[in-house]
Order: structure tokens, then C-alpha cells, then sequence
């Protein structure tokens, strides 16, 4: 996990919090997540803080804050739109937000009752959210590109786990999904970081997906290659019919896409027991399923 580039502490976020929001600055506030990109506080029964700790991070949050509650309007599943905004100030210099808390355990560690169901909860989330986007939709180099502008990476990714994958398996079955005609259609909306631990599971049912800072256009198999994440082959026809019966070549490019988030994930799970087991979940599915 990259390196923190300002501590955020619960100190620092009461200060945000009584000099912005004071009405919510006497709320509790507690640590539960130091992510990748942000750190999360529980503020209250209600609500989160959530804090960019690297410079990176805090112009996700930005798109966030201006696309989100637009997009939200017309999701079937509950999204965290942030409530409120907070500002740089001379100690914190990134924009943060306020944003709903959601009750549930991410879908990487907890079991769906009627997988048929929730593949067709999501796969209509899916086809939701994968509409025409904007020009000035945000840039994300790293999703929604043409897939064929992925295998460098992937070679590169799998030579470096070459002791933990089997290089030519792995490569063998990108090559394959990727030979198919690239996306031609307008760019379309897309989260960006549509995996199983930015999704929330209540009682067995699908019930939020979060963490929308990767949010970008594109080719929308990119936000499909969820898939192959949650869902068995019948449950993942489900998902792929409610997701707006995908077209062959779509489908295709999402297995390409599946390979190259499951090497990323195993490339990044040496201090992330999450990580390591979503990686080796989803190399070993997509591999099977041919």
C-alpha cells in the first residue's frame, strides 16, 4: 500500500469537523478504514469522514463530489453520495467529504443467500450506471482504455509473479479475451473499481456499492469483469443478462479485464490477506471458465 503522504488522525479530523461542520463536531468519531487511497471515520450513527491521505486520492474525491450525486438519482442500490464538503484549510490541504455510512460487510467476506438474485440486483446496477457520459467525464489512465493497451502491463505483472502464477496460462487466456474487436460505442459511465470489496452485503442481499474515486468513461467492460468476482457460470448469466445482454465482444473484454485486476491484486496482497484471497479467487475462475 502506498505510503501515506499526510497522517490523518482523529485530531485532525475533529479540527476539520469544528471549524467547517460544527454542528458535527461532537459527534464520535471512529477509525474504521485506512485504505489505499482514504481514511475512513465512523462521525456519529450516520455518517463518515472520508479523508484523502495522499495527493492522488484527493482529486478522486473531487469527481466524486461533482458527479456522484447526478449519478445516483438513477441507481438501484444505494451509493455513498457525499452529504456535504469539506475545503483545504492551512493544515489539511485536499478537499474531503461527508458521506453516508452503510451498514454490511464487503461481498469478499461475506456469502450471498440466492446468488441468482443478487447477480440480478447488480447486473441491473450495472446497466444503471452504463450510460452515455459526458466529455468532460474525469480521465482515468488506468481504466476504460482499450483493452489491447493493457497486455504490457500484464506481461510485466506476470513476469513478476512468475514464482506464484503460471506465466503462460495466465498470458494464454488475456490473449484470448482481448482478440476481439475493441469498443466502438460512445463512452459510457463507469465506477472504475467495481470489485467485491466495494461491495456492501446486508443479510445476504447486495445492499450499497462504494468507493465511487475511480469513477471514469469508457469501454464499460472494464465495470463487468465483476463477474467472474461473486458469480458461478449459471449466476454470472444472470448478472450478464441484467446487465443489459452484453454482447459477445464485451463479454470477452471483461474476461481480459478479470485477468488483469486478478494479477493486480496478487501483485499488491503481500501485507492484504483480502487482496492475496480476491486475487487467487479470480485468476482460478477465469482460468476454469472457458
Amino acid at each position: 500500500m502506498p505510503a501515506a503522504e499526510i497522517e490523518v488522525t482523529e485530531g485532525l479530523v475533529r479540527h476539520l469537523l469544528a471549524d467547517q461542520h460544527p454542528d458535527l463536531a461532537r459527534l464520535p468519531l471512529v477509525l474504521v478504514a485506512n485504505g489505499w487511497d482514504n481514511v475512513i471515520f465512523r462521525l456519529g450513527a450516520d455518517l463518515v469522514a472520508r479523508m484523502p491521505r495522499r495527493r492522488m486520492a484527493a482529486d478522486l474525491v473531487v469527481n466524486e463530489q461533482r458527479w456522484l450525486p447526478a449519478l445516483a438519482a438513477r441507481l438501484p442500490l444505494a451509493v455513498p453520495t457525499p452529504l456535504r464538503v469539506g475545503t483545504p484549510d492551512d493544515v489539511y490541504p485536499w478537499s474531503w467529504s461527508i458521506c453516508p455510512w452503510f451498514d454490511g460487510d464487503v461481498a469478499a467476506d461475506a456469502a450471498l443467500t440466492d446468488p441468482n438474485r443478487e447477480a440480478t440486483a447488480l447486473g441491473e446496477f450495472v446497466a444503471a450506471l452504463h450510460c452515455d457520459a459526458p466529455g468532460d467525464a474525469p480521465l482515468n489512465e488506468f481504466r476504460g482504455q482499450p483493452v489491447g493497451d493493457l497486455r504490457a502491463r500484464v506481461v510485466a505483472n506476470v513476469a513478476r509473479l512468475a514464482q506464484r502464477v503460471d506465466p503462460v496460462a495466465v498470458l494464454a487466456r488475456f490473449d484470448e479475451a482481448a482478440a476481439v474487436d475493441e469498443w466502438s460505442g460512445p463512452p459510457q459511465w463507469l465506477h472504475g473499481d467495481l470489485h467485491s470489496a466495494n461491495v456492501l452485503v446486508t443479510d445476504g442481499a447486495i445492499s450499497a456499492v462504494i468507493d465511487f474515486g475511480d469513477i471514469t468513461s469508457g469501454d464499460p467492460a472494464v465495470d463487468l469483469a465483476i463477474g467472474w468476482m461473486l458469480f458461478g457460470a449459471v449466476d454470472r448469466e444472470a448478472f450478464r443478462h441484467a446487465a443489459g445482454d452484453v454482447d459477445d465482444a464485451t463479454w470477452s473484454r471483461s474476461i481480459a479485464w478479470a485477468v488483469h485486476f486478478a494479477v493486480m491484486y496478487l501483485l499488491h496482497s503481500a501485507d492484504n490477506v483480502r487482496l492475496e484471497r480476491m486475487g487467487s479467487s479470480l485468476l482460478s475462475r477465469v482460468l476454469a471458465d472457458r
